[in-house]
């Protein structure tokens, strides 16, 4: 069914239904009111002169127009880029200037975070969504002069043009031909693909910020099927909870990160609300430790769902709570395609040994305007890889080891990482960690521990002796931390990404930092 002839229906059909919810503001869009604006918003960016595979680009906080943007871009056959409001001006103008968009949409809020001026040099039409500023347009003065009874021509859909997230150099941006690039959520007959299965009853709880490339698609499957989409502006782990009780949710995506931050809930405050509408609990993003999860699935029951895939979507493998438990550690089996793991020579391993990650059988993708980006992601068979290191068991169950990009070479052998932050991820003095190779005259790189602890007063050589004999016992010394740092707080990205490059660069940049 055309996007066009969805909108339409839904307004039609249901109007006063609503589309979406905004938590906490209690801002609601119904189905009449998302037709009509993203119908009037599209007229406007044709008016503008974009045409069919023309780009827009938004910088926006958790917004309430911001999906109505988006319906507009998929409307009129456009592609849209969703940005950080986190990154700096340099950033933003080179995301915006590399997909090539011609109307640029911010609010007040997102100027505020940049430097005055940073983005008036950008020659492109930029509309502000709130207030006036000399060189925007008031976006509620942009669709004014839109009739409200406008017909928009019938054309292809529109869709994202995402970028990675920037956390191995600058981002990079997936750009897909416009006739296929919406098939995000391809289900089979398999059981335990079910939770992709959204209909008109289903409540999805949206829980990270808009412009990653999950929420967008998450949300965009939920509308297109006529569900409502409850969208928090900020995540709160007792707002959460109160919330699916609230709006009966079904389905709600999360991070690791947020599963730590609802365990540290009391019981009182957990057994507080009734959650017994959540049927999937979707999580993915970043690795799950096995206790956390464990914990997690004793309270909620087995419905958490694991994916693990990226922007690029060469591949897709999930598992469900029954799956996780028999095979805990694993992020599921294929999808569609095919898992393949190789020794640096393309060789493919057996089962237990851990390789890079490669996919045949899923989708072709280029990163746009770096042909060679895209020839490192592929090998001499045509396989595509996101650049992990992993392994499978013997019943084909796809474990994560590392990122091939975070390997730490000492003296001639691959250390991976995480291995260590599994473990002392387990220790239970310890929140955060992140493993990395730091400075060592003789072998390169040696393996440091940097961590972060529930009782920042705790930090001392005592534990950091202990936290290296604990990992000393569960895996071989050459893989444990040769030194411990201990800090306030590690970086991480709203959806959980360790910035584990920021962590290392300032080993790098000052080798006489001093070790606990």
């Amino acid at each position: 069914m055309m996007i066009e002839s969805i909108l339409v229906r839904y307004a039609r059909e249901m109007p006063d239904r609503v589309a979406y919810y905004m938590v906490a503001s209690g801002q609601s869009v119904t189905w009449a009111e998302l037709e009509r604006r993203s119908r009037q918003c599209a007229a406007a960016l044709l008016a503008a002169g974009l045409r069919v595979g023309d780009g827009i680009a938004v910088l926006l906080e958790n917004h309430v127009r911001y999906f109505e943007i988006l319906w507009a871009a998929h409307r009129i056959g456009l592609y849209y880029t969703t940005i950080s409001r986190h990154l700096k001006a340099d950033e933003v103008k080179y995301i915006v200037r590399d997909c090539d968009a011609r109307v640029l949409f911010c609010s007040a809020r997102t100027l505020n975070d940049l430097e005055d001026g940073a983005l008036e040099s950008l020659p492109i039409t930029r509309v502000l969504l709130d207030g006036q500023r000399a060189g925007f347009s008031n976006y509620e003065e942009w669709l004014e002069r839109i009739p409200v009874d406008v017909v928009l021509p019938e054309t292809p859909e529109g869709t994202d043009f995402s970028y990675s997230s920037g956390t191995t150099g600058l981002p990079k941006g997936i750009k897909r031909p416009l006739e296929n690039a919406n098939n995000f959520f391809r289900t089979s007959d398999t059981p335990r693909l079910r939770w992709k299965e959204l209909d008109r009853n289903t409540v999805y709880l949206s829980t990270a910020p808009f412009y990653h490339t999950a929420p967008v698609r998450w949300n965009m499957a939920t509308m297109r099927a006529g569900g409502t989409s409850v969208l928090m502006e900020k995540f709160d782990p007792l707002t959460a909870l109160q919330t699916i009780e609230r709006f009966g949710v079904t389905h709600a995506q999360w991070v690791p990160t947020m599963f730590v931050r609802l365990l540290r809930l009391s019981a009182q405050e957990r057994a507080r609300y009734d959650l017994s509408t959540m049927r999937y609990a979707i999580h993915a993003a970043a690795p799950c430790p096995v206790s956390v999860k464990e914990q997690m699935i004793e309270w909620w029951g087995p419905i958490l769902y694991e994916f693990y895939s990226g922007t690029e979507l060469v591949g897709r493998t999930s598992l469900d709570s029954r799956e996780w438990l028999a095979h805990k550690g694993s992020v599921g089996k294929p999808e569609f395609g095919e898992v393949h793991v190789l020794d640096k020579n393309g060789n493919a391993l057996p089962p237990g040994q851990s390789g890079v990650i490669y996919f045949s059988g899923g989708g072709a993708f280029a990163y746009h305007n770096d042909p060679e980006k895209t020839r490192q992601a592929y090998n001499d068979r045509g396989w595509a890889t996101y650049g992990d290191i992993g392994y499978v068991d013997e019943d084909g169950y796809l474990y994560l080891t590392d990122r091939l990009a975070n390997t730490i070479v000492s003296g001639g052998v691959n250390i991976y990482p995480q291995e260590a932050e599994n473990v002392l991820m387990s220790h239970p003095a310890v929140f955060d960690v992140a493993v990395v190779g730091v400075p060592n005259e003789e072998f390169g790189e040696e393996v440091k521990a940097v961590v972060q602890l529930h009782e920042p007063d705790r930090a001392g050589p005592a534990l950091a002796d202990e936290l290296i004999a604990l990992c000393r016992s569960r895996i071989s010394s050459i893989k444990c931390p040769r030194s411990i740092d201990f800090v306030a707080a590690l970086p991480r990205t709203e959806t959980g990404k360790l910035l584990k490059r920021t962590v290392k660069a300032s080993y790098w940049a000052d080798e006489n930092r001093i070790a606990h």
